[in-house]
């Protein structure tokens, strides 16, 4: 018999059992499409997270207040007492920081803004430095940033302020109100994408010291975003904003609890590294999936073995070597298998084009071949055993079998 004609025989016995060999591919394929889904929703998980990060900069270091430093509350914000505007200047020194490109100090609360009887609460209120626009990987799509030192009431406002405000109008040139002050909006921020709860473009960006004059008062600040020279400065960087917050706020020892720095480039690497670790978790649960069906196929291939015992002696007794009848139930597991993984694929492909717990799963090529192998290698693996129980059969004990 020719492996063509094997393959048919294979087939004629699927189809025989049309809802046995449908459930049994349920499972693999139930197996292959958790796999793949679990996978791209982990990867998806990864990606945000490293959009999220990525969108204030690798190359950029947060100092905020720490413990020793107290807090204080103030109406929706919270500022630190260790961080102050005096700062700035010993951290922009080009001789003690030379891997420093810029210091933006950061004033930033929730406030709320109105614009022809159009309330909106805009989440972050940042007074600050020109600069902090640039290194927040921020860039104005109309109008422009106010200039260093600016003192005038102007502002800033990201796209969904805009929309929220002012609709189809064009924002620019006009004023809003923000808690009884008068604010002149200078540019538009371009939109930027954001994932979560936190919406980046809800966001207002006006000089500090119109901010502290207007809104917050003088005196601390919540704190400073230090851009570094290059993603390959960030650690020298890191180690001179270190050494100079010691020498300004007279800190002693080797641990410090009156300011923290946080390192954007290391947070990526740790992230992606915990979002890795889950995803490869979330493969590992679904695995179990794909073994589930793999004794599924064992169970249904003994059921067949066992249904076709007589044809299995009659093909022998016509000489049918026992090569043939391993091979042909082999094709056949596989087959179920092979089915399965292939609807599994498709169905894991039509679920990630939606959103999964607010995640957007990003498929992994890697992973559509691997549940595709593992599915093929589980029919093999799981209907080795029926089929070598098959292919044992004595012809005179199959032929009386009732």
């Amino acid at each position: 018999m020719t492996l063509v004609e094997t393959v048919r025989f294979a087939l004629r016995g699927i189809t025989a059992n049309k809802l046995r060999s449908g459930l049994t591919v349920l499972g693999i394929l139930i197996g292959v499409a958790a796999v793949i889904l679990l996978v791209a929703v982990g990867n998806g998980s990864a990606k945000q997270i490293q959009d999220s990060i990525e969108r204030l900069g690798t190359n950029t270091l947060t100092v905020t207040g720490g413990a020793g430093g107290g807090l204080r509350g103030g109406g929706a914000s919270t500022t630190s007492t260790a961080l102050t505007m005096d700062l700035v200047p010993a951290l922009q020194d080009r001789t003690l920081a030379p891997h420093v490109k810029t210091v933006s100090p950061v004033v930033t609360g929730s406030q709320s803004a109105t614009y022809d009887g159009t309330d909106h609460t805009v989440p972050q209120f940042i007074g600050t430095y020109p600069t902090y626009v640039s290194a927040s990987n921020y860039t104005v799509a109309r109008g422009a940033v106010f200039a260093a030192g600016d003192t005038r009431k102007v502002v800033l406002i990201g796209t969904t302020v805009a929309t929220e405000l002012f609709g189809r109008v064009d924002p620019l040139g006009k004023q809003i109100t923000v808690s009884g002050k008068l604010f002149t909006v200078i540019g538009v921020l371009a939109e930027k994408g954001g994932s979560g709860f936190n919406d980046p473009n809800d966001i207002a960006i006006a000089p500090v010291n119109a901010v502290q004059e207007s809104l917050t008062g003088y005196g601390t600040i919540n704190q400073l975003l230090v851009q570094a020279t290059g993603p390959d400065d960030v650690n020298a960087a890191q180690a001179e904003i270190t050494t100079i917050l010691n020498q300004q706020l007279k800190v002693t020892g080797t641990s410090s609890t009156a300011y923290r720095i946080l390192n954007q480039a290391q947070l990526l690497s740790t992230r992606t590294d915990t979002a890795n670790t889950f995803t490869m978790l979330l493969g590992a649960v679904a695995g179990i999936s794909l073994l589930v069906g793999g004794i599924g196929i064992t169970n249904i291939m003994m059921v067949t073995v066992t249904e076709r015992t007589r044809e299995i002696g009659i093909r022998k007794a016509l000489g049918a070597p026992k090569r043939t009848v391993l091979t042909q139930f082999l094709v056949e597991a596989t087959v179920l298998s092979l089915i399965g993984g292939l609807l599994g694929v498709l169905v894991a492909v039509i679920g990630a084009q939606f959103t999964i717990v607010s995640i957007k799963p990003v498929i992994v090529p890697s992973s559509v071949a691997l549940a595709l192998g593992v599915s093929v290698a589980i029919g093999l693996f799981f209907g080795s055993y029926p089929a070598s129980r098959a292919a044992s059969l004595r012809p005179i004990e199959a032929l009386r079998y009732e």
